[in-house]
């Protein structure tokens, strides 16, 4: 994974406008191979629209978002091939059972063989034939994270991946980060709870916020 990560992910002179406000402003960051980025700040200063600006889903108002030095824009079917993005919603349909909605996710990127596994990593296994609709919270939750797992990507970014989860959930997500970025994997997180990061650079959104309309 290394040669094709190259200099990683960074973001120079990033302004975010949503609706007339603008969220923040002049923001840089970088990360390289086998790094986290992890974004702080109050809720409204953007932490969430700036996962959705590295992710392609919001267009900046100003500044360029690059991988390996070659901006994003440039190929956004690669950029999007290359990242999983798992936000505040889980994105479980009810209807399926939990196998099922992995499986429907993970094909659409390509993956999906190793679907059974990822379950197991996030101890759902045993609920693989159960409708979705009788998770709780936090199994809905575990769901959505063993996408990243079922359906492997250099790059990931989740807001707020450990809502819900309890205590050993949460060791799981930490060991599963600390693995992608042993293997080069590149990570930027939203998080209000004592995720363990080692060598994890912050961010504060706050710092950058735009002035209010």
């Amino acid at each position: 994974m290394n040669d094709a990560l190259g200099s990683g992910l960074a973001g120079r002179g990033l302004e975010c406008v949503r609706g007339e406000r603008t969220v923040f402003s002049g923001l840089d960051f970088a990360v390289p191979p086998g790094g986290a980025l992890v974004l702080r700040g109050p809720n409204g200063s953007g932490k969430s629209s700036l996962l959705r600006l590295i992710a392609g889903l919001l267009e900046p108002a100003a500044g360029t978002i690059t991988w390996n030095g070659e901006p994003v824009d440039d190929d956004a079917e690669a950029h999007h091939a290359r990242l999983r993005y798992v936000g505040h919603l889980d994105a479980v349909k009810p209807a399926l059972t939990v196998a099922e909605n992995l499986a429907f996710w993970a094909g659409l990127h390509g993956g999906g063989r190793g679907s059974a596994a990822a379950l197991d990593r996030l101890g759902l296994g045993h609920l693989a034939d159960v409708p979705a609709r009788l998770l709780s919270a936090g199994q809905r939750r575990r769901l959505a994270l063993a996408r990243i797992v079922a359906a492997p990507a250099p790059l990931w970014l989740l807001d707020e991946p450990t809502v819900t989860l309890d205590e050993e959930a949460v060791g799981v997500v930490e060991a599963l980060i600390a693995a992608h970025r042993a293997d080069g994997g590149l990570v930027v997180v939203a998080t209000h709870t004592g995720l363990q990061l080692p060598e994890a650079e912050a961010l504060d959104l706050g710092a950058a916020r735009g002035a209010p309309p």
